[in-house]
């Protein structure tokens, strides 16, 4: 089942985020790589911005994906499914539940270059790498350079996906 995250569910976001983010130890610049990847205050921040869909099995959260509006497009946020969960097509439809919720008519993630699966999930679902990456980070994100270094995005037109 696919529901709306609520303020309760905090622990056990930053709990799947945590655990799902292990799979980039060894894959994304070590200077970029740290445990726990998304501490409970960061993602208490995040949450103020981002809407939060959450995919429970027997109750339970096992996966999220979160959407933010941001000037003239949306960002996917912080898509993440516990390990034991992945490749069972719980991100495509979280994914499926985004798509008609947004309003711009572009839709944008940005991932780490070297997340290879990341990549290959969104071009699966119609997105494409986007050659101004580094522009687009630094208009709708609020990273650091050692990240636009090492990220790319990838979008689609929210309108016709």
């Amino acid at each position: 089942m696919i529901r709306q995250c609520r303020a309760g569910d905090a622990q056990r976001i930053c709990f799947i985020i945590n655990k799902a983010a292990e799979a980039y130890g060894g894959v994304i610049p070590a200077d970029r790589y740290r445990q726990p990847y998304m501490p409970m205050d960061e993602l208490a921040a995040e949450m103020e911005r981002v809407a939060f869909l959450g995919y429970e099995i027997d109750g339970e959260l096992v996966g999220i994906m979160g959407m933010e509006p941001i000037k003239d497009v949306t960002l996917i946020r912080h898509a993440y499914v516990l390990p034991e969960h992945q490749r069972q097509g719980i991100a495509s439809e979280l994914l499926g539940q985004i798509m008609p919720l947004v309003k711009a008519p572009v839709l944008l993630v940005g991932t780490w270059n070297d997340a290879a699966w990341a990549i290959s999930f969104y071009q699966k679902h119609g997105f494409r790498l986007l050659p101004d990456k580094d522009r687009l980070l630094e208009k709708y994100w609020d990273i650091p350079r050692r990240q636009i270094e090492t990220s790319v995005v990838l979008g689609i037109d929210s309108m016709q996906a």
